[in-house]
């Protein structure tokens, strides 16, 4: 979707643009102000995502944001598909209602700012990176998200969740919340091991970052180059969706 610079909607700070950070998640919606350097302006919020339908989630978020303060501009993570602003896939919020939904419109319509949306995996990603190398992001929360990153510039987005990982098992089937719940911790923690080796296989990467809600509950020792990543990320990742490193073809 078209946006407009932060300037052509409000006045910016004296510190510079303010940015709206919220990460949608299948089990939580989250919120923060970042300053320009991506710091928290205070305490973020969250709530429970609605499971309704995308404008509930919509009206939710609004309503959750409103004592956050004033802000410039809008960073929005979603887990799943998205493409110019639009919702192609949303497969952890149970339902079809969310294909082609035009989210990055409708909170643009909503909050009276300009709206940048992406995958969360990709949002988190932009927030821990170093710019060198091949990086790549998984999340482990309610599903498994996946972003990669070349000499910091983010690659095509690849819904990795829903690919087969096991027989008949998808990523977010063999590592999501569900799964963990299903089959334990110890026996999770061993697919989570087979799964880092996979992606070795795959990809060869330089450094791989492990965040989300569930990241706390590895227990496996990690190789030198695989790091735990705060789930804050996710938010205050957000702030470099408006930096010159972003194709704006995304948006």
């Amino acid at each position: 979707m078209d946006v407009a610079p932060a300037s052509a909607t409000g006045e910016e700070s004296s510190e510079g643009p303010r940015t709206l950070a919220i990460d949608i998640g299948g089990t939580r919606l989250k919120a923060g102000i970042l300053d320009r350097a991506g710091r928290l302006a205070g305490e973020p919020v969250r709530i429970d995502t609605p499971r309704d339908d995308p404008e509930a989630v919509v009206a939710a978020t609004v309503s959750m944001v409103r004592p956050l303060g004033q802000y410039d501009r809008v960073s929005v993570g979603f887990p799943g598909v998205v493409r110019r602003g639009v919702v192609l896939t949303a497969p952890n919020l149970g339902t079809e209602a969310w294909h082609e939904y035009p989210l990055g419109r409708r909170l643009a319509e909503e909050l009276g700012k300009p709206v940048r949306l992406l995958n969360d995996a990709s949002v988190q990603g932009l927030g821990v990176i170093s710019g060198e190398g091949l990086e790549c992001v998984i999340t482990l929360g309610t599903g498994f998200g996946f972003a990669l990153f070349h000499s910091g510039a983010l690659a095509p987005h690849l819904e990795l969740g829903q690919h087969p990982v096991r027989k008949d098992k998808t990523y977010d089937q063999y590592l999501g919340n569900t799964a963990l719940m299903d089959v334990g911790k110890k026996r999770w923690n061993k697919r989570l091991k087979r799964v880092i080796q996979l992606l070795v296989t795959l990809l060869d990467y330089d450094t791989l970052y492990i965040g989300g809600g569930n990241a706390k509950r590895i227990e496996i020792e990690l190789p030198g180059n695989v790091r735990i990543v705060p789930n804050a990320a996710g938010i205050t990742g957000g702030v470099r969706l408006w930096g010159d490193r972003i194709d704006e073809t995304y948006f």
